[in-house]
C-alpha cells in the first residue's frame, strides 16, 4: 500500500498540535460559540485532523506550473457543523490569501499547519457551510517538521504520501475518520498531464497553452488517499470487463521498466475479480494505476493506486498490484478508525498477496505463513513489534505485514475456510465506506465463528516474542515445515515489502 512518510518514520503529529493564534487577516466580525478542536484526538498523531464540522466535498480547483512549481487555485469544501463554531481549523501549510464562509469574508490566521479560520457570524450546530479557501505558493519549499509531501521531478510533481500529503496541495479536515467525495479539476501545460482519483470527467483548453484535467471521486474517500500526479505520462485509457472506467499512466522516463511495469499494471482489472471473489464486490466506481520515477514506494491511492518505477525494475510484479488492490478494499473502504489500527490495512493486503500466491501455483498460504514464521528466529527484533500497536514509529514495521498476514493465517487456521471468508466479507460489507477498529473486528469474528478467539489475537497482534510453535497458532507442525521447500513467490514477496515497509504502502 503505502507510502510512509518521514512523519511516521519519526513518530511526530502529522501536522503538530496548533500554536497560540498571532495574527488575524481578513474583515472583522464578531462570532460567539466554541472553537472547533485543533486534533480529532488520534495519539498516534496528535495534531492530525479537527472537530467540530464534518466534510461530505471537496471541489479542488487548480493551476500548476511545472517550470517554477507555482500551486495556485481555490479549494471549496461542502461542510456540516457537529457543533456552534465560532471558529474551526482546516490542515493546511500553503500560503492562503482569502478565505471565505457561507459567501462572507472571514478572519483566518496560519500557524504550525492549522489554518484557523473564524467566520463572520457563529456558526449554529448541524448546519451546512460552505468554505472557500484561495491560496498560492511553491509546495516543494513548504517544510513541515523538517519534511516536504510534495516531490517535484524534472516536468512535474506528486502529491503523494501517507498519513500525510494533503495539507501540501488542499486545505482539508485531514484523517480518515472524515471521508468525503471529491472533485479534482488542474489546469497544467499541454505537453504534461494532472492524474487524480476517480473518473476522467473531461478534459479542456479554456486558455491556449494549457490543457484543465477535471476528475471526480463519487464515493468517500480518506484525505491521504488523494493524490494528485504531473508530469509526462504514457497514458491508456479504456473499459475493464465489468464495464468500469480503466485508466492507466506510465512514466515517459520509466526506461527498461517500462514494459514489466505494463505487464503488471495492464492486469490490474483481473486482479480486481480474483479480490472480488475473496472479499466482495470491488467498492469503487473506477480502477487503474500510475507508475512514476518520482517516488520510491507505492501507494493504494483510491481507484487508482500509485507505484514505483522500482517494483518493476527486475520484472513484472503482481504482487505490488495485488498489494495495493487489497487495499481498495482493506484502508479504502474500510479505513482504521485511528492509525493504530494500520494492521487492518496492511496485514489484510499482506495476506491478499499469499492468497494471488496461492492461486498462482507460486505457494499457498499455509506454505508462505510456514516459511515465514522459520524466516525470523526467535532472537528477531521483528517478533518485538506489535502489529496491534506498533506505535507510529514502527507503523509500518516488516511485522505489521509479515506477522499481520500471520495472524490471519493464524485465524484461518483456527475457525475454518468457510468461516474465515464470512469474517472478512461480512466485515468489508458492514464497515463499507466507513471506518473499523482491530476489536471490532475481534469481536466479529468471535461472533460469526461461534469460537473464542482472544488468546489468538492476543497472542499474534499485541504479545512481544516469537509464538508458540503449533497449528493452534497457525503454522504447520515442526516434520512437516521441515519438509516445505521456499515458495517460489517468497522471494518477490520479500523484494515487494522491503520497499513497501521501507516507505510505507
Amino acid at each position: 500500500m503505502s507510502a510512509r512518510s518521514r512523519f511516521a518514520r519519526a513518530g511526530l503529529g502529522v501536522l503538530g498540535a496548533a500554536c497560540a493564534l498571532t495574527l488575524f487577516a481578513g474583515t472583522a466580525g464578531a462570532a460567539v460559540g466554541q472553537p472547533g478542536a485543533d486534533s480529532i484526538g488520534d495519539p498516534y498523531y496528535p495534531g492530525a485532523g479537527n472537530g467540530g464540522y464534518d466534510v461530505a466535498h471537496y471541489d479542488i480547483r487548480l493551476t500548476y506550473q511545472p517550470a517554477t512549481d507555482q500551486l495556485a487555485g481555490t479549494t471549496t469544501i461542502l461542510a456540516r457543523t457537529t457543533q456552534d463554531l465560532s471558529s474551526f481549523n482546516l490542515d493546511f501549510l500553503l500560503k492562503v490569501s482569502s478565505v471565505r464562509v457561507n459567501n462572507a469574508p472571514a478572519q483566518f490566521s496560519q500557524a504550525d499547519g492549522e489554518l484557523v479560520v473564524r467566520p463572520a457570524a457563529s456558526l449554529a450546530k448541524n448546519t451546512d457551510v460552505t468554505v472557500v479557501v484561495r491560496y498560492a505558493d511553491v509546495p516543494s519549499t513548504v517544510e513541515h517538521d523538517g519534511y516536504t509531501s510534495w516531490v517535484r521531478t524534472a516536468d512535474g510533481a506528486l502529491a503523494v504520501d501517507e498519513p500525510n500529503s494533503a495539507p501540501w496541495w488542499f486545505p482539508s479536515n485531514n484523517h480518515p475518520l472524515d471521508k468525503a467525495t471529491y472533485d479534482v479539476s488542474v489546469a497544467v501545460p499541454d505537453d504534461v498531464s494532472a492524474l487524480s482519483n476517480g473518473t476522467l470527467v473531461r478534459t479542456s483548453k479554456d486558455i491556449a497553452g494549457w490543457t484543465r484535467w477535471s476528475w471526480r471521486s463519487t464515493q468517500p474517500q480518506a484525505t491521504y488517499l488523494a493524490f494528485l500526479v504531473v508530469g509526462k505520462y504514457d497514458i491508456h485509457s479504456g473499459t475493464a470487463p465489468n464495464g468500469q472506467p480503466f485508466l492507466t499512466a506510465y512514466g515517459a522516463d520509466l526506461g527498461a521498466s517500462t514494459d514489466a511495469a505494463k505487464a503488471s499494471v495492464q492486469r490490474t482489472p483481473e486482479i480486481l475479480d480474483f479480490l472480488s471473489d475473496q472479499f466482495g464486490a470491488y467498492p469503487f466506481e473506477a480502477q487503474g494505476g500510475v507508475v512514476s520515477t518520482g517516488l520510491g514506494f507505492a501507494l493504494e491511492t483510491q481507484t487508482r493506486p500509485v507505484y514505483s518505477d522500482r517494483f518493476f525494475l527486475r520484472g513484472s510484479n503482481t504482487s505490488v498490484v495485488v498489494h495495493e488492490n487489497a487495499h481498495q478494499w482493506f484502508g479504502d473502504s474500510v479505513s482504521v478508525h485511528g492509525w493504530r489500527d494500520i494492521w487492518l490495512n496492511e496485514g489484510f493486503a499482506s495476506y491478499a498477496e499469499w492468497l494471488w500466491s496461492e492461486a498462482e501455483g507460486e505457494g499457498t498460504a499455509q506454505q508462505l505463513a510456514d516459511y515465514i514464521y522459520d524466516y525470523y528466529p526467535a532472537d528477531h527484533e521483528f517478533w518485538q513489534v506489535l502489529p496491534g500497536d506498533p506505535g507510529p514509529e514502527n507503523q509500518f514495521d516488516d511485522a505489521v505485514y509479515d506477522r499481520g498476514a500471520l495472524t490471519l493465517q493464524a485465524l484461518r487456521n483456527a475457525v475454518g475456510d468457510e468461516a474465515f471468508f464470512t469474517i472478512i466479507r461480512t466485515w468489508v460489507a458492514e464497515h463499507r465506506y466507513g471506518n473499523g477498529t482491530i476489536e471490532q473486528f475481534v469481536a466479529l469474528a468471535e461472533k460469526i465463528s461461534g469460537k473464542p478467539l482472544y488468546d489468538l489475537f492476543q497472542t499474534w497482534l499485541f504479545t512481544k516474542g516469537k509464538p508458540a510453535d503449533s497449528a493452534a497458532v497457525g503454522v504447520s507442525s515442526a516434520p512437516a515445515r521441515a519438509t516445505v521447500a521456499e515458495p517460489k513467490s517468497f522471494a518477490t514477496l520479500r523484494e515487494t515489502h522491503a520497499l513497501l515497509a521501507r516507505s510505507g504502502g
